[in-house]
């Protein structure tokens, strides 16, 4: 993180230094990268053959870039992950409001002091983490929060309203040599969206009837719901002209890579065994198919990233509260993450009262599609008849693991317990809990055995 050596105009001469333009500089990075064979986009799922592509190909051609898609499908983050092909460093005027390059300063100022002071000029290095600017637009955003307004105070000194010196820089003017980031780009007030045509195109601006002609080097990047950003949504048609691409992004389109998000990104306070995050990942995907959830809203990945750090605090509070050393998650804690996350979901006009029916019955469906890619082909008759000829195996969120495995119903000589647990990685008594509590929960669900439920525990009997 040490940054270059030179300190003035005069020593980065000297270096041998030559500017480049943004978009050369994300181009040339982005090449290098692929040459390399680096992913540049570390972190993203499921947009390797579909979006990623677009991006790239959109960098390379020096667009502006729209990504348009419902919430939760990684928008931001791709976002962000432009940060990347910055430069690490990157020389600037010191003092320059704007973050000048020192031998093309553009503001008045910049422009009479590197006048004055030659070669002596001062120079500071940004790195490029502090060359991307990110603004949530909101009903209450303003002209002069984007692009700029006449300081009062610089007036009071004694300036006049003509002076360029008078002007409070907005955000994106300040992004120049960098990237600014608009999310949620038309939930802009139609004002502020016109205020943004000649700073994206013509690279003017217009501030109270004065213009300022400013050769802005700034990639405007920016997110949206394909719902608002259309001829009947509240995005004027000038503005969706002056991006160079729109690009739609998605939800991870298989299973493996809708887990790989969630095990990214929840922040789990015990351990979550991977057939659980399968079941979120299963339970998520049906939600999104389901014609009882409005879709044009979608089913955010944050969905199943909240229920996975949900239930794991419900594995370390039954560990906490019964004394086990170590919190697993168990089917059993699925539970908790229906009860709290029903109101992440938007439902169809029409299925008011039912959403706890619905959430229930895609999650059994989700359980049941887990045990059949995990436990098809094991042979569980031996555990169906125990229970069918009166054992019963107690379970729930006061129940431990110890004390669950202790209650399962004796198979003589079989080993049909380990290879449930094998087949599911399951070692410890945690995750061998876990696991039959899978078979078992499948077997209810096959209609195989019965499950009462009450004052904190389930009975399968």
């Amino acid at each position: 993180m040490t940054a270059p050596e030179p300190r003035t105009v005069g020593q980065l001469r000297a270096s041998g230094h030559e500017p480049k333009k943004l978009r050369q500089e994300i181009r040339d990075n982005l090449l290098a990268r692929l040459r390399a064979g680096e992913d540049p986009w570390p972190g993203l799922h499921g947009f390797g053959d579909s979006v990623i592509p677009q991006v790239e190909r959109a960098l390379l051609a020096g667009h502006d870039v729209v990504l348009l898609g419902e919430r939760g499908q990684g928008k931001t983050r791709l976002l962000r992950a432009l940060v990347g092909l910055l430069d690490e460093w990157t020389p600037v005027i010191d003092g320059s409001e704007l973050g000048e390059h020192p031998f093309e300063p553009i503001t008045p100022a910049s422009i009479r002091r590197a006048a004055e002071l030659g070669d002596d000029l001062p120079v500071t290095w940004r790195h490029r983490s502090e060359r991307y600017a990110e603004k949530l637009a909101t009903p209450d955003t303003s002209v002069a929060d984007l692009i700029g307004d006449v300081d009062p105070m610089k007036v009071a000194e004694g300036r006049s309203l003509g002076d360029p010196e008078t002007i409070h820089f907005g955000l994106i003017p300040r992004s120049h040599r960098g990237m600014v980031a608009i999310n949620e780009l038309p939930d802009l007030a139609e004002r502020i969206q016109v205020a943004m045509l000649n700073v994206m195109e013509e690279r003017d601006i217009q501030i109270r009837g004065y213009v300022l002609r400013l050769p802005l080097d700034v990639l405007v990047v920016a997110s949206a719901n394909p719902e608002d950003y259309t001829n009947r949504g509240r995005i004027i048609t000038p503005l969706k002209d002056r991006f160079g691409a729109e690009i739609r992004t998605h939800y991870p389109r298989e299973i493996e890579e809708e887990i790989a998000v969630i095990a990214q990104e929840a922040h789990l306070v015990a351990r979550v065994p991977a057939h659980l995050l399968e079941v979120l990942a299963r339970f998520t995907r049906a939600l999104r198919a389901s014609s009882s959830v409005d879709q044009r809203s979608g089913v955010s990945a944050r969905f199943a990233i909240a229920g996975a750090e949900t239930i794991a605090a419900a594995a370390l509070h039954r560990a906490t509260t019964r004394g086990e050393d170590v919190a697993v998650a168990r089917v059993i804690d699925l539970e908790t993450a229906v009860a709290v996350l029903g109101g992440k979901i938007e439902f169809e006009t029409g299925e008011e009262g039912r959403e706890p029916e619905i959430l229930t019955h895609l999650l059994r469906t989700a359980i049941a599609e887990t045990v059949r890619a995990h436990l098809g082909g094991v042979d569980l008759r031996l555990l169906v008849d125990a229970i069918e000829g009166g054992a019963t195996v107690t379970t729930g969120a006061r129940v431990s693991a110890r004390d669950f495995l202790a209650g399962l119903p004796v198979l003589g000589e079989s080993d049909l317990y380990d290879q449930v647990t094998d087949r599911l990685g399951a070692t410890d008594d945690g995750s061998r809990a876990g696991a039959i509590e899978l078979a078992l929960e499948g077997l209810y669900l096959a209609r195989r055995i019965g499950k009462e439920t009450g004052a904190g525990e389930t009975v399968y009997g």
